[in-house]
Parts: C-alpha cells; structure tokens; sequence
C-alpha cells in the first residue's frame, strides 16, 4: 500500500486520470524529450559513482551476464505465444516480442527509487545491467524476423551498430562510465542537480507517462483483450524468472528484485525506434499498445510490490 501511495505513482495515476477524462492537461514534448535525458543521465552517473565506490566485484559480472543472457533469449518464448496464443504474423510477433526482451528505463528507475525507499535498496552496478540488456533483444527481434521470412536478411553487423548506437544506450553507458571515473569526489559538485531534484524530476515525468500511456490504450485499435492478457502474463512470468535468476546467482534483495523489474519491463523507446527503421511493415499501434499502454502501467502499478515481495521472499 504504501508503495501505492508514493508521490511518484500517484503522479502517474494522475496522468493516466486526466487522459481518460479527456483533459486538455499535456507536457510538451520536447520537455518530456528532455526529462527522459536526465533521468538516464542521473540513474547512469549515480550507478557509475556506486559502482567506483565499491569496486568492481563478481556479484557485478554475474548480474551482467544473467542480463545479457536474458535479454537474448526472453524474446523466443513471446515470440512463441504471440504466434500461437496471439495469433500474429511473424513479423509483428518478432517486433512485438524484441520489446519484452528489452527493458523500460522509466520503469527500472521507479523500481529502484521504489525499493530505496522500502529498506531494500539494489546494488549500483545494476545501472549496467540496464544498459547491457537494451540491445541484445533487438537483434533477437530482427533475426526473428528473418528466419521466418518477415524481413530480408540484413548483416549481423548492421544490426549491432543500429543496436549499440541507440542513443539512450549512449547516454546510459557513457554517464555509467562518467560516473564511475568521476567518482564520489567528482560527482559531489553536480550532485545538488542530479540527485537533489531527481525524484521531483522523477515525478513529472511520471505525470506524462500516465498521459502518454491512457491516451495510447484508448486511442490504439490494434490492442484487442487478447494481447492485453498476453500482455501483462508476459510480464508477470519474465519477472519471475529475473527474480529466480537473481536469487540463484545470490544477488541481494534489491539487486534480485531489480533484475526481475528488468526482465519484466517492456521496452517503448529504444526497440520501437529501432524497429520502425528495420521492420516498417509491422503495426506500431500493436507493439506500443502492448509495451506502453498494458505492460508499463502494470508494472508500476503492481509489477514493481509483486516482483519486490518475491525477492524479499526468497532473500529474508
């Protein structure tokens, strides 16, 4: 409940609760473009300056590896029930299925700012996991894609270029590193901008995501119940397995519940970019309407007390 109750969520209900009664309340986008930046530029440089803090630790290479490994292989089973259960051609169950190997940036950092304030903070280093397991699903998506014939073969290489130089991957890992050679000295002078303000930062952008995301499910035709079911069961089993695979590699509390939010989150940034670009044919309005307007909401609605309960479970 009290998780419920946190300004944080509250200004994303409010932002869903203005959309669905059609208010003329709204965030211009560039500013909502420029809070997405801060936010990746904070959760990057304060990761950065735990991980220098700390030091580099086998926990760290781990939880990394477990990310990678998740974001590759997530996407084949959605791909799978997409196909059977949701009754899509390849090529939408191959975009629709790269999202939910990738992960929602807005959602791990409310997770984290969520578990922080609950006693069971996650471990820094966590911030390269994020980073690591955005791109590896997009080149799963697109191989999907080809191997079924729903787009031409295109070179590995091309695909990991348009993967890697995403820029929410530039920003998430180059403010990674900044943070990390930085250090707690060096970040101190910049930390009143980066740390003091981000949680009201934090909640304005939350306030637009609430509109962005009601406005997208009642405006989208492509979602059907169906999918919206599929939706959210896609979430809820992805999170389980990140936080059994947390809780297997003997990650902390936070550390298992964060990569459980992670394996649960369903990318709307960098995949559908990616996708418009490398499969134009298939349906925005399907991918954006599972990801963005059913998985996030869920996830910071429930998802998030769900995945950090069973982490705190499993990990008294």
């Amino acid at each position: 409940m009290e998780t419920l109750l946190s300004p944080i969520i509250l200004f994303f209900v409010l932002g869903a609760i203005a959309a669905l009664v059609r208010s003329d309340l709204v965030i211009p986008e560039t500013i909502g473009k420029a809070l997405s930046l801060y936010l990746m530029a904070a959760i990057g440089l304060k990761g950065g300056v735990q991980v220098s803090q700390a030091g580099l630790s086998v926990e760290l290479g781990l939880a990394a590896a477990a990310g990678l490994a998740l974001s590759f292989l997530l996407p084949l089973p959605v791909f799978w029930v997409l196909r059977t259960l949701g009754r899509l051609d390849a090529t939408n169950a191959a975009a629709v299925s790269a999202h939910y190997g990738s992960v929602s940036v807005v959602t791990f950092v409310t997770g984290i700012e969520v578990l922080a304030q609950g006693n069971m903070p996650a471990a820094g280093y966590m911030v390269a996991v994020l980073a690591l397991m955005e791109t590896p699903a997009i080149v799963t998506g697109l191989l999907l894609a080809q191997r079924t014939g729903g787009v031409a073969a295109r070179p590995t290489g091309e695909l990991l270029h348009e993967a890697l130089t995403n820029g929410s991957v530039m920003l998430l890992v180059g403010s990674f590193l900044i943070g990390y050679i930085a250090g707690p000295v060096g970040f101190a002078p910049i930390a009143p901008v980066f740390d003091g303000a981000f949680r009201g930062v934090l909640c304005l952008f939350l306030l637009d995501m609430g509109l962005i995301a009601a406005r997208r499910l009642r405006e989208t035709k492509s979602l059907t119940l169906r999918l919206a079911v599929i939706a959210v069961a896609v979430a809820i089993v992805n999170g389980i397995i990140g936080v059994l695979v947390g809780t297997a590699l003997g990650l902390d509390a936070g550390s298992t519940a964060a990569l459980g939010i992670l394996a649960a989150s369903a990318s709307y940034i960098a995949v559908p970019a990616a996708m418009r670009l490398a499969l134009p044919q298939a349906d925005p309005g399907l991918y954006l309407g599972m990801s963005l307007a059913v998985t996030f909401p869920f996830n910071i609605l429930l998802g998030i007390p769900l995945y950090a309960a069973m982490a705190r479970f499993l990990n008294p």
